[in-house]
């Protein structure tokens, strides 16, 4: 049985959040190192988790703001 690295992980547990409804369209990711924390990873983990997370289009970055679940009108 093969793990998936360590970033995947992170970015299913967020993945999983938003299609559980749990984090809806335009909800603001935690703080990275709150991700850190939670997920117990690396910050690095989490930066390369949500960079994935935003080329799928589940979340997108908002200057200023964070990270948003995508789907919410713009801020």
């Amino acid at each position: 049985m093969t793990v998936a690295p360590q970033w995947e992980q992170v970015a299913g547990g967020i993945r999983a959040q938003v299609e559980s409804g749990e984090l809806r369209p335009g909800d603001r990711l935690p703080p990275t190192d709150e991700l850190r924390e939670q997920h117990r990873v690396a910050t690095s983990f989490v930066r390369q988790a949500i960079l994935a997370l935003q080329a799928e289009g589940t979340v997108r970055g908002v200057p200023g703001v964070g990270v948003l679940v995508a789907g919410s009108q713009p801020v």
